[in-house]
């Protein structure tokens, strides 16, 4: 069985010949830093384990490699970016977003592993005001994404993404507002909260029809890690995420898409609530270790088994990094019968990882090999 015939059963809930095992994403600082600058594919190719490639196009997205220079623009949606430190290890850069009706402004910072924001665009309610009117939607090139895909081949499967800074509503808001201060507006404001939430959703449906109808991938990623409930609690999640990530998957299959919805940290209390939702997988499984509250994989086999696929599990700084080769093979092991005794399951690491020796990931890779399905 291929890889990607053993990840596309796993994703169909089915058993494949043995364990699927990948990662969520590569970051450049560790394809730089132990793997000699290779590309992501090379690196499954390395490591032996199945390619799980994400499709990165200029998307908007201020968390990607250079976000500043794929920025999406429009004759009435125009960033202007000052970079203030130009420092790979310390860059600092304010975002001037000018429309016809006024600006708006954000600020973001990185280093060589990460970009994160350090003030937030919508700071008054009237802000939503412009983006309502004119924040623009990017379209994808379903050529280069066909040209992608037959470069994947077997070697696994290729994900995209549905637009934004992140794909779910709630999470892409909470890029926009710090998320503490939108519980806070929930409570206060909740009307304008959903109003926020029904203007990304538009411009994300916008997006399925447009740039993902017909698109080659195998799986799209949706959701986000602020719908976990170490962020917010199952009553938010009920009334600000569920109702927008059903439209989104409810999409995504009328354009014949998988999704996976993407939860990296608290899990345990929304179990039922993902299931609700639509998606075909859910990930990350985050345990303790990693920020997330996942001890026991039979408790979520349980809600999920049969239902959705699951995909991660895998604490990737306390095991995968930092374990020895039989801390690693216990816990692959560990979840292959917690997690995917009956299908349906691929062991991932469960988000990012920096520092991680490439010896570690191929005793990953063949500690999956060895848990065979009958």
């Amino acid at each position: 069985m291929t890889s990607k015939e053993r990840m596309m059963r796993a994703l169909a809930r089915e058993k494949p010949d043995r364990l699927p095992v990948t990662i969520h994403q590569w970051q450049q600082y560790h394809l730089n830093t132990y793997l000699g600058g290779v590309d992501a594919l090379d690196a499954f190719k390395i490591c032996g384990l199945d390619a799980s490639i994400q499709y990165f196009e200029a998307m908007g997205q201020f968390w990607i490699p250079d976000a500043e220079k794929h920025v999406v623009q429009s004759s009435q949606w125009r960033e202007d970016i000052e970079v203030v430190r130009d420092d790979p290890n310390d860059k600092i850069l304010h975002h001037t977003i000018i429309t016809p009706g006024g600006k708006l402004t954000y600020k973001t910072a990185g280093n060589l592993t990460t970009t994160w924001i350090t003030e937030y665009l919508i700071k008054k309610h009237e802000d939503l005001e412009l983006i309502e009117k004119y924040m623009p939607v990017p379209k994808l090139d379903k050529r280069a994404i066909a040209t992608e895909y037959d470069r994947v081949g077997d070697a696994g499967i290729l994900r995209g993404f549905v637009w934004g800074d992140q794909a779910g509503c709630w999470q892409h808001a909470c890029c926009m507002m710090n998320v503490q201060e939108l519980i806070l507006q929930t409570a206060d404001h909740p009307d304008w909260v959903h109003r926020l939430l029904r203007t990304l959703l538009e411009r994300k449906l916008h997006f399925i029809e447009e740039s993902l109808a017909g698109a080659r991938f195998d799986l799209i990623e949706t959701g986000g890690g602020a719908s976990s409930d170490t962020v917010i609690s199952p009553a938010l999640f009920r009334e600000f995420c569920l109702p927008y990530d059903r439209q989104i998957h409810d999409a995504l299959h009328a354009v014949r898409h998988r999704s996976t919805y993407h939860t990296c940290g608290g899990m345990m209390r929304i179990l039922d609530l993902i299931t609700e939702n639509g998606t075909d997988a859910s990930e990350t499984l985050a345990p303790r270790g990693v920020g997330g509250n996942i001890t026991d994989p039979q408790k979520v086999r349980e809600i999920f088994g049969g239902k959705i696929a699951m995909i991660g599990g895998m604490d990737q700084f306390n095991i995968l990094t930092c374990g020895s080769k039989r801390d690693i093979q216990a816990e692959v092991r560990r979840l292959f019968e917690g997690f995917g005794k009956n299908g349906g399951y691929i062991c991932s690491a469960s988000d990012h990882f920096f520092e991680t020796p490439v010896e570690n990931l191929r005793i990953f890779a063949e500690a999956a090999k060895e848990c065979i399905y009958e």
